[in-house]
């Protein structure tokens, strides 16, 4: 899970739907990337970096501990 987008994400005071409406990407594609499941290409990550004031590299850290990997 990318914690990092997801926070950055809830701290806007968005949905995923509202994030995904934003980029222009499906709903179900933005689940992926912020999941860790896609990687996305560099046009959303530079959207994402401009729309959070948060360097993509923080944005695009997964945490390898997720619930879900076990």
């Amino acid at each position: 899970m990318r914690e990092n987008l997801k926070n950055a994400r809830k701290a806007k005071g968005m949905t995923q739907q509202a994030m995904a409406d934003k980029l222009g990407i499906s709903l179900r594609y933005y689940q992926q990337i912020e999941a860790g499941d896609r990687t996305g290409d560099f046009e959303i990550w530079d959207s994402l970096e401009d729309f959070t004031e948060i360097h993509q590299r923080i944005l695009r850290e997964t945490n390898p501990d997720r619930e879900d990997s076990q």
